[in-house]
């Protein structure tokens, strides 16, 4: 497996492509059992995956049980991320995020987090107060790095100058690209590292799914709008491009979708999610296909002409406990 460095300051050396484990316990229909999901983990493990990502949320806490339980063989040779929310109405920015690390720490049976991400940048909570407060965790030898989610440009100039950022984890794929604009040029400018959450397009580029699939429970498919009948018909030129490309690379889609954006920076890294052992070596695999400079200008230029229809936000997604 290649290997990539997240950040320059509070560097962390990673596989080149992670295993995003939220998964594991909900969010795309049925999940595994546990024995299930923790054989899995350690197979991407002795795959080459060395960077596993997790979040307090997930499940209320119990994916980081999970995921704490697989890796706990081999935790000192792997990155370990999770995330956290503060609240809007937490008063002591310190004392709240140390409050929601220790109980991290208990969960996923560690004393140290590798990567510790802001899940969401609230806007009443200045990013200073978090970037200072992580500085101190960072000093202390609670966490490795630090980073934010779905940050602006803005926010991760300002918390960056306070204590340096490891990496921004956030949406990014060939279906949402807004982040090339502003934060990815600045992460690159500032030595940070991007990881791309949901680089599948939740599944989409993979072209396994159709206008005929239903979505249950708490499968996030059932409210982001890109996997709407007519959304899903009107998007088919992008798999057709990818057919296309797989064809000639004698790769799949998904692996020309991963390989496009590991092209794209060598300080970006996917964390598809991966639930099958053919899922593992397929995603893990992309990170040996090849792309040649005049293969993404092929690319880049395929993809000009094809309109996205449909996205995914957390508003829709929040629409999900009511209908569960």
């Amino acid at each position: 497996m290649k290997m990539r460095t997240l950040g320059r300051q509070n560097a962390l050396t990673v596989s080149a492509v992670g295993m995003g484990c939220m998964g594991f316990s909900h969010g795309y229909g049925p999940a595994p059992d546990r024995s299930e999901a923790i054989r899995l983990i350690r197979a991407a493990f002795d795959r080459g995956c060395t960077f596993f990502d997790t979040a307090e949320s997930y499940a209320a806490g119990e994916n980081e049980r999970l995921v704490g339980e697989a890796i706990r063989p081999f935790r000192g040779q792997i990155v370990l991320a999770t995330k956290l929310h503060i609240p809007e109405d937490a008063q002591d920015v310190e004392a709240t995020i140390r409050a929601h690390l220790e109980a991290s720490l208990q969960r996923l049976g560690t004393d140290c987090v590798d990567l510790y991400y802001q899940h969401r940048v609230n806007k009443q909570i200045p990013v200073e107060a978090v970037a200072e407060a992580m500085g101190k965790l960072i000093a202390e030898g609670k966490i490795r790095g630090w980073g934010q989610s779905q940050a602006t440009e803005d926010e991760v100039r300002r918390a960056h100058a306070v204590t340096p950022i490891t990496a921004i984890q956030s949406e990014y794929s060939m279906m949402e690209r807004m982040f090339e604009r502003d934060v990815i040029p600045a992460c690159g400018e500032l030595g940070i590292g991007f990881v791309a959450f949901s680089p599948m397009g939740a599944g989409f580029l993979s072209g396994r799914y159709g206008r005929g699939d239903v979505y249950t429970g708490d499968d996030v498919r059932r409210v982001i709008t890109r996997f709407t009948g007519e959304n899903m018909d009107a998007n088919r030129p992008l798999i057709d491009m990818l057919d296309a490309f797989a064809a000639e690379k004698g790769a799949t889609k998904a692996q020309i979708a991963l390989a496009w954006m590991l092209k794209k920076a060598d300080y970006i890294v996917p964390i598809p999610g991966m639930r099958k052992l053919e899922r593992i070596d397929e995603n893990l695999g992309a990170a040996e296909i090849e792309l040649s400079d005049g293969d993404m200008r092929r690319l880049e230029d395929a993809l000009a002409q094809i309109t996205i229809h449909g996205n995914r936000t957390d508003e829709d997604i929040a629409k999900l406990k009511h209908m569960i």
